[in-house]
């Protein structure tokens, strides 16, 4: 968001910000972490005022720019090696990227990640750990250390929010019911579903699950804001 300003682009920031600036170093950092460089470093930033404003000159040091050797697996037993490297998708020689490789892991919008994977079918309790195991000229070599646990079964589903809406009326929407086994999908199948009823903000939507490690089972408490008569109303005309 730090930007110069253009004399010919009124709308164009020019303003410095320390708190937005810190966060665009960070975001800076981040940008070259995922093309490869991983020992990026900003050495000095540097903030000169003069007759003009201020000028802002800011050091890097790139480092070297590292790709992905061999990546290893420890402690799967439902999926083999081979299974859980076609999800993740990440090829020898690709360059090292630690965003990529937290996508592929945990949550990958535009596909399928090993999380879901896991969570899609009830194992909640799962847990993988990506460990650099050797770092050997401009390659590094991951370990990914799993602990898949055991499958959960949903036992309670609570709601909360609703105070003109009846129970019955978000629960016919839900996906996700007692004695099922859990699934991220389904959860998040069912934060749409109630989304399209038009009696809720569907941008203060909650899913709250809340593990049982003890009996293996979870409890899932959703939680709605729900609009004003009128919103609802024109939704519902225009529906």
């Amino acid at each position: 968001k730090t930007k110069e300003r253009k004399p010919y682009k009124f709308l164009t920031a020019g303003k410095f910000q320390k708190n937005e600036y810190e966060e665009d170093k960070k975001k800076l950092l981040e940008f070259y972490n995922s093309e490869g460089y991983r020992d990026a470093a900003i050495v000095s930033d540097t903030l000169i005022r003069d007759e003009k404003g201020l000028a802002l000159r800011i050091k890097m040091d790139e480092g070297p720019k590292y790709y992905f050797r061999h990546i290893t697996w420890n402690g799967n037993y439902l999926y083999d090696d081979k299974t859980l490297a076609n999800v993740l998708g990440i090829k020898s020689g690709s360059p090292y990227s630690k965003e990529i490789l937290d996508k592929r892991l945990n949550y990958n919008p535009t596909g399928q990640d090993i999380s879901s994977l896991y969570l899609n079918d009830g194992y909640l309790f799962f847990t993988i750990d990506p460990v650099e195991k050797k770092v050997e000229g401009d390659s590094i070599d991951i370990e990914m250390r799993l602990s898949e646990g055991v499958q959960a079964h949903i036992k309670d589903i609570n709601i909360a929010g609703n105070t003109k809406t009846s129970d019955h009326v978000l629960r016919r929407t839900l996906r996700t019911l007692p004695g099922d086994k859990f699934n991220r999908e389904l959860l998040i199948r069912s934060q749409r579903e109630i989304a399209t009823l038009g009696y809720f903000d569907p941008e203060k939507i909650g899913i709250n699950p809340v593990p049982n490690p003890v009996d293996g089972t979870v409890d899932i408490n959703y939680t709605v804001v729900e609009k004003p008569s009128d919103q609802v109303t024109l939704s519902g005309g225009w529906g």
